[in-house]
């Protein structure tokens, strides 16, 4: 399979997340998967890239053309793709993806995660989606999540709609045998 994963490009992560975005690299990569990523040498980007490299997987980074400059894109891509815009990035991650698994991030990740739900919501996507969460780093974003499903501005069905642990081993395996969702997504719209 070809496995996009999000994740920060910041390099002021603490080795928790690097760790754990280096072993998700090399996990997925003796399963057999090759990677697509937004092509980052830095943060949890370049950690999975360099976990992916390790255990002899395949890379493809896709990046908007102004991230080529010296020390921005991760050197040992097998493939880099480059776009005009960010938008048109993600559309090419999506495009390309059998999967996606959210590692933590900041403000591109979570516009990536929240892109790819809506699509899924929407019924225009029906690829697994999986938060990688790392010492609780998603929890907040969860609750959040809870709150909005509380307070109806979203059904709780829409938890459905992905997977969540802390466990990479439990996360890849979602990814390779996603659970049906049990309902309609077009339900969705009428909630």
């Amino acid at each position: 399979m070809k496995i996009c994963v999000y994740g920060a490009a910041s390099n002021a992560i603490g080795k928790t997340f690097q760790d754990a975005g280096h072993e998700l690299g090399e996990k997925l990569a003796k399963r057999g998967h090759s990677l697509v990523f937004g092509g980052g040498s830095s943060g949890m980007m370049g950690a999975v890239a360099r976990g992916t490299h390790d255990g002899g997987g395949h890379i493809t980074g896709i990046a908007p053309s102004f991230f080529n400059v010296d020390g921005i894109l991760y050197p040992l891509c097998d493939e880099i793709i480059y776009t005009d815009t960010m938008r048109r990035r993600k559309q090419k991650m999506e495009e390309m993806s059998d999967g996606f698994i959210v590692s933590p991030g900041g403000i591109g990740t979570f516009e990536e995660f929240f892109e790819i739900l809506t699509l899924k919501q929407l019924g225009r996507l029906s690829k697994p989606i999986a938060i990688l969460n790392t010492d609780g780093y998603y929890d907040s974003l969860l609750e959040m999540l809870r709150h909005t499903a509380e307070t109806n501005f979203m059904s709780e069905k829409n938890f459905a709609l992905f997977f969540v642990s802390d466990d990479i081993d439990k996360v890849i395996d979602y990814i390779e045998n996603p659970t049906e969702i049990g309902f309609d997504v077009k339900e969705l719209r009428r909630l």
